[in-house]
């Protein structure tokens, strides 16, 4: 029997319609479209405005694309992981949300939290399912409300991030496409760094917690830019040896949007030119969850059966990690 791999199929992005550029944010906080570009790369980034939206929102509109573009019925799919640091609610899981949402009758869902390494620890999870060979289409979701967890007085944070969502479908695949090899990390030690104060079981919801403005994001930049621009490099490296892999050999590093700087240096660790990294921080800013699977669909009509492609990803916990995959179709069905 052939080895099965988990290869995507297809994707889907989504974005909110409302643009907020950094010329407003300046009229927010003390910042200028000068600082934010030259310290992140970020020009604008899109907000989902309007009463009781959520993350499911626009996990959903992705994912009903990726079912018209793969002409899959919601009655096929047999699992849907999303990955999400924004859920809709603390329980039930945002993944449920969306199958109840979409039509999702006959599959489970649950939702994974690894901050902004989510979506690839999500993609390694969800592979193993099809590798097993008791699954055929499984949907794999990446999003974040991130504009409902930040500080917008905050101008270290507020300039960062954005919201958006993607979704990609896994199917088997004996042909060798697919996700060939992955890498995870994780140092717990790094919370200290990058959390969310209040709002656990630690330190529940209060008075004084809403007055303190402690369910926002927190972030000491400098100390988790070192730890990023690091580890990020050194794992898409890591995989590159262990799979032999040259950067003559790469057609495309998908990195998680969240500094162009660490973008840059971990495409100079590879050894890879700009016009193989897949870069639109400047439009999107950081989206979390919703960064690698953006990237993708905003790159699928340049992509080829059979590019190796690395994806690399850095986030809060401190997680990270990368994912070496074979692209298993032409361009957009």
């Amino acid at each position: 029997m052939s080895k099965i791999n988990a290869a995507i199929t297809g994707i889907q992005g989504y974005v909110p319609e409302y643009i907020l550029t950094n010329d407003e944010l300046a009229t927010m906080v003390v910042t200028s479209d000068e600082w934010i570009t030259t310290r992140t790369g970020i020009k604008e980034r899109h907000i989902l405005k309007g009463e009781g939206l959520g993350t499911s929102d626009m996990a959903v509109e992705a994912v009903k694309g990726l079912l018209k573009k793969t002409n899959t019925s919601p009655d096929e799919v047999d699992l849907v992981i999303c990955a999400t640091v924004t859920p809709d609610m603390v329980y039930p899981a945002t993944a449920n949300i969306i199958s109840d949402k979409v039509g999702i009758k006959n599959a489970f869902s649950f939702d994974i939290n690894a901050a902004c390494s989510g979506f690839i620890y999500a993609l390694v999870t969800a592979s193993k399912y099809v590798e097993s060979g008791g699954y055929k289409k499984v949907i794999v979701v990446g999003g974040d409300k991130m504009s409902s967890v930040v500080d917008y007085t905050d101008r270290t944070t507020c300039i960062i991030f954005g919201d958006a969502a993607g979704a990609v479908m896994l199917e088997p695949s004996e042909e060798g496409y697919g996700i060939q090899d992955s890498i995870l990390k994780v140092d717990g030690s790094g919370r200290v760094h990058l959390h969310q104060k209040a709002g656990g079981s630690v330190r529940p919801a209060s008075i004084e917690t809403v007055t303190n403005r402690e369910h926002f994001v927190y972030q000491e930049g400098q100390a988790v830019f070192k730890f990023a621009v690091t580890k990020m490099a050194d794992v898409s490296v890591e995989i590159m040896e262990k799979n032999n892999l040259k950067s003559e050999d790469i057609a495309w590093l998908v990195p998680h949007q969240a500094n162009l700087r660490i973008i840059e240096a971990t495409a100079r660790r590879m050894g890879l030119e700009k016009d193989k990294v897949m870069i639109n921080i400047q439009k999107y800013g950081n989206t979390t969850n919703g960064t690698i699977p953006m990237c993708l669909y905003e790159w699928e009509d340049q992509l080829k059966k059979g590019d190796n492609i690395i994806l690399s990803a850095f986030g809060g916990g401190f997680t990270w990690g990368s994912i070496y995959l074979k692209w298993a179709y032409d361009g957009k069905r």
